[in-house]
């Protein structure tokens, strides 16, 4: 029903060999203390911008459809961070996927988690709404941590990168279910499992 985290010796074909560079990188990277990756990551971020200017004009479409009361000199402000939490997010994508419990435990509280419990005592079934913001995956590895759940998703194209995220996401969570398949997403709901699921994708 949900998808394997299986490794294949096909991930070690030459094609792959990039994508392991990057993840390796990624990984050292994350190492790090977190104040450094903070500071990093932010910076990062704000020297992507011009290498990434097609998201900067939809960013800032975006901005002058849904805050016309603001100057363009506050949108611009918005944008710059904007790009500085795009930095952070590939940060905090590689300590949701690499770091052990202990250090994640250290960077995070919640509020409200006894609203969720209660509804799980009681064996129904709990969609978790979320969306999609920059801190996707490290806010999914905290919630596992909490109360382990399952979680829709589209697959990745790569099938590398698909074996490390389903890995990664599974390692505090219960499985993650393919964003097309409804009859899994229901079951789990029937069995009384909480399934987190983003309204704001186009899930097709």
């Amino acid at each position: 029903m949900f998808p394997q985290c299986k490794f294949s010796r096909e991930f070690l074909h030459p094609r792959y060999w990039l994508t392991w560079f990057g993840l390796g990188v990624l990984w050292l990277w994350v190492q790090l203390p977190y104040p450094v990756l903070c500071f990093l990551g932010t910076r990062i971020g704000a020297m992507a911008r011009p290498f990434l200017k097609r998201r900067e004009s939809i960013a800032r479409k975006n901005l002058e459809l849904c805050f016309p009361q603001h100057s363009a000199e506050e949108r611009e402000k918005m944008i710059a961070e904007n790009f500085r939490s795009l930095g952070m997010a590939l940060v905090e994508t590689g300590m949701a996927w690499f770091w052990p419990d202990s250090r994640v435990r250290k960077w995070f509280d919640v509020e409200g988690l006894d609203n969720l419990k209660r509804a799980q005592m009681q064996n129904r079934g709990v969609m978790v709404v979320g969306v999609h913001f920059m801190s996707l995956e490290l806010g999914g590895r905290v919630m596992g941590l909490c109360q382990p759940m399952m979680a829709t998703y589209r697959p990745h194209n790569n099938q590398l990168m698909e074996w490390v995220q389903t890995r990664g996401r599974m390692r505090s969570n219960k499985a993650m279910i393919g964003r097309n398949n409804l009859r899994g997403i229901v079951g789990a709901l029937k069995k009384g499992e909480a399934v987190w699921f983003a309204p704001d994708q186009d899930y097709g």
